[in-house]
Parts: C-alpha cells; sequence; structure tokens
C-alpha cells in the first residue's frame, strides 16, 4: 500500500517563495475551498508533477514556474510503501529530480527517465494514467475509465489486478522467440553453408583421385615439350651468333671509312680553293697587260711565264683532284658496307633477343608447371587429410541440424507461453475471475447513490446498462449528473479491488469539484455518507467552491490570493 503522508512546494504556479504545505493524515475528510484562481486545485498539478514529472491539469510543463519569481520552482512529497520512507524533490530552474529512501539518497541513473522509470515501475508501481483513475476524480481535465479508448481500460484494469507482469513476461517471450528466430536463421544459413562445403569437398576429393595423375603427366608432357622448344631456340641462338661473329669481322675491314671520308673531303675542299685561286690568276695574266691597279704595263716576259706557270699548277691540281674523288667514291663504298653490315648485325642480335624472350617464358611456365606437378602430388598425398575434412563438415552438420531441432523445439514452447500470457490468455481468464466481484461492487455504490440501474462490464471492458424502464443504454446516453454517478461508482469501485490485491492500494482520494457541477443535492448527500462511512482507510480531499459544506467535512482548507500570490489561510 502506498500510504501519501505531506506534500510542499513553493514558486509553483501563482504560489510564491513561500512553502505551502498540506498533511495527508492528518483528517479523514478534507474540504479544499477557495475563489476562482485563488489555487484550490494546485495540489493536484503539484502532485501528479512530483510523481510522474506531467501537471493534473492542461498545462506546459514551463507555466508551472512562477510568473513572478521565475525561479525556485520545488514540490515535495512524502510517501511510505512496505515500511519503507519516500521523500520525492522535483524542481524547475534549476531542474531537480531527487529520491530519497529512508532519508538516504537513492544512487541515480545516467538519465531523469530511467529514474522515472524505476520511481513508477519499482516503487510506485503504478503509472499516471492507473493513478488518476484510482486517486483523483476531476471535473474538467481528468478522463474518466468510460472515456478512455479499449487499450486504456485494460492498462487500468491490469494494474488494478496486479496482471502487468504478465504483459512483461510476454514482452520477455517475444524476445526470446524474435531471438530464437534469429538463430533458427543463423543455423539454417550454417547449415546450407555446410552442404556446400561437403559438396565441394567430395567433387574435391574425386578430382583429386580420379584426376591428380593425368594432370601430372599432362604437365610434364607441357614441361617436355617447352624444353625442347628451349633447346630449337638456343641452337638457333648459336647458329645466329656464329653468323655475327663472321659480319663482325667483314665490319672490321671496312671500319674507319666514315674518318677517312671526312678527311678527303676536306682535302677536297682545300684543292677545290686552290683550283679557283689559279683559274683567277691565269684569267687575269690572260685578260691584262696593263696593271689595273697602278696602270703601269706588265711585262710581257713575266705575263707569259707567269701563265705557263699557272696552266701547270692547274694541270697537276687537276689530276691531283681526280686522284682525290677516286679515293673518295672508294671510302663511300666501304662506308655503305659498314652501314649494311651493322643492320644485318642488329637484324640477327634481335632475333637472338627474341629467342631469349621465348626461352625466359618457356622456363617461367616450366617452374610454373613444376610448381603445379608438386602441389597436385602433395594433395594426392595428403587424400586421407582431405577425407578428415570431410568427415568434420558432416560432424558440424550433424551438430547444426541438433541444434535446429532444439531451437525450433524451444520455439514451440515460447508460442505455447507466449498464447498464455497475450491479452485472451490467463489475463483473460483472471479478469474474468474478477468481472463478476467488479460489476457487483459498481451496482452497490450506484444502488448507495440511489441510482437504480444494471451496469455491468463485459471481458473487453465495454458497458451493457440495463433498466427497469429501458433496455440497452450506454454511458454516454446519461445526463451529465448520472454520467458522474458511474464514475464515482467505478472509482470506489476501482480503489475497494486495489484493497482487495493489494495492488495500487492507497489512502489517498482527492475529488476536484464534483459538487459543483454535476451531482444535485440528493447526490450530493448520498454521496458524503459513502465517502463518510463506506470508504475506508482513505484520506479524502474535495475541492468545491461550495460554501454550505463546511460542516460535513473534519478540516477546511482555504485558499486566497494575496498581493497576487496564492496562499492557504487560516
Amino acid at each position: 500500500m502506498i500510504t501519501f503522508k505531506n506534500i510542499k512546494w513553493k514558486n509553483f504556479l501563482s504560489t510564491g517563495n513561500n512553502w505551502s504545505e498540506i498533511n495527508f493524515l492528518e483528517h479523514n475528510t478534507n474540504l479544499i475551498v477557495g475563489t476562482n484562481g485563488a489555487g484550490k486545485s494546485t495540489m493536484l498539478d503539484a502532485l501528479t508533477f512530483a510523481l510522474f514529472n506531467k501537471p493534473f491539469r492542461k498545462i506546459n510543463k514551463g507555466q508551472l514556474i512562477n510568473t513572478v519569481n521565475e525561479k525556485g520552482c520545488i514540490v515535495e512529497i512524502e510517501f511510505s510503501v512496505n515500511n519503507r520512507e519516500y521523500l520525492v524533490r522535483r524542481g524547475i530552474k534549476p531542474n531537480i529530480f531527487d529520491i530519497e529512501v529512508d532519508g538516504n539518497p537513492l544512487h541515480k541513473q545516467a538519465d531523469d527517465r530511467t529514474n522515472q522509470k524505476i520511481l513508477e515501475d519499482t516503487i510506485l508501481k503504478v503509472n499516471y494514467k492507473s493513478f488518476t483513475q484510482i486517486v483523483i476524480l476531476g471535473s474538467s481535465t481528468f478522463v474518466p475509465f468510460m472515456q478512455l479508448s479499449g487499450s486504456n481500460r485494460r492498462d487500468v484494469i491490469e494494474d488494478l489486478l496486479d496482471i502487468r507482469i504478465f504483459s512483461a513476461m510476454n514482452s520477455l517471450i517475444k524476445e526470446k522467440i524474435r531471438t530464437q528466430k534469429d538463430k533458427i536463421k543463423s543455423l539454417d544459413l550454417k547449415k546450407d553453408n555446410l552442404k556446400d562445403k561437403m559438396s565441394m569437398q567430395k567433387n574435391f576429393i574425386k578430382e583429386l583421385e580420379e584426376q591428380g595423375n593425368n594432370n601430372i603427366e599432362n604437365n610434364k608432357q607441357k614441361i617436355k615439350t617447352l624444353s625442347v622448344e628451349n633447346d630449337t631456340h638456343m641452337e638457333k641462338n648459336g647458329f645466329v651468333e656464329a653468323d655475327i661473329s663472321d659480319l663482325l669481322k667483314e665490319q672490321e675491314d671496312v671500319a674507319g671509312a666514315g674518318e677517312k671520308l671526312v678527311k678527303l673531303n676536306n682535302l677536297k675542299g682545300k684543292i677545290t680553293q686552290k683550283v679557283s685561286t689559279i683559274t683567277k690568276e691565269h684569267k687575269f695574266f690572260t685578260d691584262n697587260t696593263v696593271c689595273p691597279t697602278c696602270t703601269q704595263d706588265i711585262e710581257e716576259e713575266f705575263r707569259v711565264n707567269r701563265i705557263a706557270d699557272v696552266q701547270d699548277k692547274a694541270k697537276e691540281l687537276q689530276t691531283g683532284y681526280k686522284e682525290l674523288e677516286e679515293a673518295i667514291q672508294k671510302e663511300k663504298d666501304r662506308e655503305r658496307q659498314f652501314t649494311k653490315l651493322s643492320k644485318e648485325i642488329t637484324q640477327l642480335n634481335h632475333g637472338i633477343s627474341q629467342n631469349n624472350t621465348r626461352i625466359s617464358l618457356n622456363q617461367r611456365q616450366i617452374r610454373d608447371l613444376e610448381e603445379e606437378v608438386q602441389k597436385i602430388t602433395e594433395q594426392f598425398k595428403n587424400r586421407n587429410t582431405e577425407h578428415e575434412k570431410l568427415a568434420e563438415f558432416k560432424e558440424n552438420l550433424q551438430k547444426t541440424i541438433e541444434d535446429l531441432s532444439e531451437k525450433k523445439e524451444d520455439i514451440n514452447h515460447y508460442d505455447f507461453a507466449y498464447s498464455l500470457l497475450r491479452d485472451d490468455g490467463v489475463k483473460t481468464k483472471i479478469i474474468k475471475k474478477y468481472l463478476p466481484l467488479i460489476n457487483q461492487q459498481v451496482n452497490r455504490y450506484l444502488q448507495l447513490m440511489d441510482f437504480y440501474i444494471n451496469f455491468t462490464l463485459d471481458e473487453e471492458f465495454n458497458e451493457t446498462v440495463k433498466s427497469p424502464i429501458h433496455e440497452d443504454f450506454s454511458y454516454s446516453s446519461f445526463s451529465e449528473g448520472e454520467k458522474m454517478r458511474i464514475d464515482l461508482a467505478l472509482l470506489f469501485t476501482w480503489r475497494e479491488v486495489a484493497r482487495v490485491k493489494n495492488s495500487v492500494n492507497t489512502n489517498l482520494l482527492i475529488m476536484d469539484e464534483v459538487f459543483d457541477s454535476s451531482l444535485d443535492g440528493f447526490g450530493t448527500e448520498e454521496f458524503l455518507k459513502i465517502i463518510r462511512y463506506i470508504i475506508k482507510g482513505a484520506n479524502i480531499f474535495v475541492i468545491s467552491h461550495k460554501t454550505d459544506l463546511n460542516d460535513k467535512f473534519d478540516n477546511i482548507i482555504k485558499f486566497d490570493k494575496i498581493k497576487g500570490f496564492s496562499r492557504m489561510v487560516a
């Protein structure tokens, strides 16, 4: 059971920097009164904010900070669960979320979402939705049970009957099923892979045993053929090298022709120059008897002798020039022969180079073939090892098949457990067990409020309403006052179920303006009797505008607004 003891707050909504505090245990029935905007409902928002980090009314979290002070918004609530004392402190500007257990700080997790989950799932064992259905009945923002969706109705009932654990177990089983299916998928892939490996290994062994010797023999024959080809190329190279040797000797005979040719051409140039000079001199003395420079007569004897000398020199030079021309032609012939021999030698060397390339390629092929022969020989020798590999594949395959069978059997067990833990499984059986009690209690409270209808909920938490006058009513067909009586009857029933199951049982019951809108005078009287004499072990707080109820409650808490701040007044 959750026993709420005390709550206090400051800088929260219209409350200023002074603490407002309410003792939950001091009185059984409490009336909270005040004018509009005085802060009567602030306790509701403070309560749900402290426990669930959200206000009860439709207010943004940032709007909870007092608009005047704009900081230091703090709510503290004290309660006990199973003989352990708790204090929850929550604040904005600065952000605060502390939990104390028996006066000691609870070890905080990395983020507040995890800490909130610990508070709801481990300490309170109730979420916001179920808490408001059991503890609070509000007139405006509150959503009654009958206006919740089917799934949300189920959540509330599961919390009340303490069967939410089955949903958690179902989630775990779903995860296990998913995990097992992933393992099965992985094992199926492994099985197929092992089958492929076995097939390849069998083919390999077959090829090894059937074709090993043939491959070796074929490679040896290729090696022999390449070796013969290499011998042929080497023999050809020998013949060509001999030819090159002969050509080199022949080339020696015509070596140096180029150098001689250069010298002879130089000599030819000099002779040509001398011939030109003599020709000019012969023409001068032949054509001139008077010196063109000094205008003196040239002696005839000197002129004749000079012409005769020049002619003799010219004859000598002509003879030498002819011999030089013959020598130059001879050296040109020797140079052409040298060039021809050089080309032949180059071609022969190229042929040798090509043969050497073929020999190198053949040698590489021979090495590769020899290595392949060696490899095949080793594999052939080690065929027993390959058989061992095949046996290992078979063993792994058998183990994988056994693992698959085991995992599929686990899946069957999980599926059976999943079928039990589904909404239509064991949870439905438990709900069916309690539905008669729930319906009995609802109608009991309705009769106590002089509302004589037969109200029943089915397994899907849909209502059936019958009356002495009409058949097949629905919740929506009633007036607001009649709906309120049904809501109150359900609220009291949920608290009774919680008390019996000791699930989310609590001492606190808060009703916001239930007297102000929907209950008529007669309904109010009957309701006051119920909360005073029927609801046992509860500390009840009723928020109302009405001023004629003061004498009907053990304690009156009045809120007023003083200088813009909401305060509790005596």
